[in-house]
């Protein structure tokens, strides 16, 4: 046996005994009961996590060799991680997963950007982008991505892992889980920040034709997903929230195929946060109805305060939903949303980002969010994401997790 297949032999063990344990059955339970809006509580998920200032007594430091064995080493360390020192309401599924290996020959620009870091170790960088995308010449280069599936690749890591693992635990091919769309993040990297802004009020045809332009792009992409079989319907994250429902993957599904009507769609315009209402609704929601809205269930926003929009995503259908930011006033979301979708909270990520927890201000935050919903019978999730520091003390986020879990299970 290689040191590699020793290193992930030991830690599937580990890994098994999370994925069969009592509490990751109950924890999907509850994450199908908050999306088919019949709660039994609030659930609580953390991820995007600064996994730089995290590594104590080397529990994350990989010993792999090979490329590929490292990123599933990554996957088995990083879960035992979690479910170690801040569980919250986390799920993992009952399989290795192996990821069919999909190339895209892009849209025929890509982004021009400098960076600049403070902390190297970080992923978390500034950025300056270059305008690429400026004139009707650059909206020409525009076309539809060609997607391919590479499997000889895919079978070749799927041999590899089960060789490795399958007496251990089941290996998994899985595809693309769901659809994400958010031309206007592109967008704004193509062009940079300013300039987008001020040509949505000076050149809005021009922008227009743009977001139309991505949206066929985006359509085409997922067009030749179906046709080459590469859709999956048993989800178990949505960008960081929960993804387990009863309506999907649908009364209609075979068994065999899988469409866009079997899975999640998901739509964000995090950069709308500056606009208006009534732009917002013109220039991403009425793009968000022909894309996303084709899926079997749709989760649409960020990081874009969504308390005073709601009514205009409610246009996109199949909503089932909605994400509420920090930036947010969640009682005004809250009372926009009621029972109809699923408000999934982001708290404040600054709030581990200090040199000691200050549990008192925690409590506030997390109660509003937890009375407003109340309140107004809402389905909800709390997410801790988008955290770029802990003030390289871990502590910060396990003791978020143990306040946090306490106020939920009250």
């Amino acid at each position: 046996m290689t040191q590699d297949a020793a290193v992930l032999r030991k830690l599937a063990f580990e890994y098994l005994e999370i994925a069969n344990s009592d509490r990751n059955k109950e924890n999907l339970k509850l994450h199908q009961a908050v999306n088919d809006l019949r709660p039994v509580r609030p659930i609580v998920l953390i991820n995007e996590l600064p996994w730089n200032e995290m590594n104590m007594d080397d529990e994350l430091t990989l010993k792999c060799t090979d490329p590929y064995l490292r990123r599933i080493e990554w996957f088995l360390r990083s879960n035992i991680y979690k479910s170690r020192h801040m569980p919250a309401d986390m799920v993992v599924p009952p399989f290795i997963p192996v990821e069919k290996v999909i190339h895209s020959t892009g849209i025929g620009i890509s982004v021009k950007e400098e960076i600049l870091a403070t902390d190297k170790t970080s992923g978390i960088v500034s950025h300056r982008y270059e305008e690429v995308l400026s004139t009707e010449e650059d909206l020409d280069k525009l076309h539809n991505p060609v997607i391919s599936y590479d499997r000889e690749e895919t079978m070749r890591r799927y041999n590899l892992l089960g060789e490795i693992l399958g007496d251990i635990v089941p290996v998994k091919l899985t595809g693309v889980t769901a659809y994400y769309v958010g031309p206007w993040d592109d967008i704004v990297r193509f062009r940079g920040v300013e300039n987008m802004l001020v040509d949505l009020v000076e050149r809005p045809d021009f922008m227009h034709r743009i977001v139309q332009r991505l949206t066929e792009a985006s359509l085409s992409y997922l067009e030749q997903l179906e046709k080459l079989d590469l859709l999956d319907c048993d989800p178990y994250d949505l960008h960081c929230t929960a993804a387990r429902a009863a309506d999907l993957p649908g009364k209609d599904f075979d068994g065999q195929k899988v469409t866009r009507k079997n899975i999640w769609g998901r739509g964000y315009a995090q950069i709308f946060g500056a606009v208006s209402r009534e732009m917002h609704d013109e220039f991403d929601i009425q793009y968000m109805i022909k894309t996303v809205g084709q899926c079997g269930l749709v989760y649409y926003g960020c990081c874009e305060p969504l308390d005073n929009k709601i009514d205009i995503v409610e246009k996109i259908p199949n909503l089932r939903k909605i994400s509420v930011t920090p930036w947010a006033d969640v009682y005004t979301a809250a009372e926009a949303i009621g029972g109809k979708y699923v408000l999934s909270a982001k708290p404040n990520p600054a709030s581990v980002a200090v040199p000691s927890l200050d549990r008192e201000y925690l409590k506030k935050e997390i109660g509003a969010i937890l009375d407003a919903c109340r309140k107004n019978g809402c389905s909800c999730e709390i997410v801790l994401k988008d955290i770029s520091t802990c003030c390289r003390r871990p502590q910060n986020i396990f003791e978020w997790e143990e306040t946090v879990m306490a106020m939920v299970k009250n």
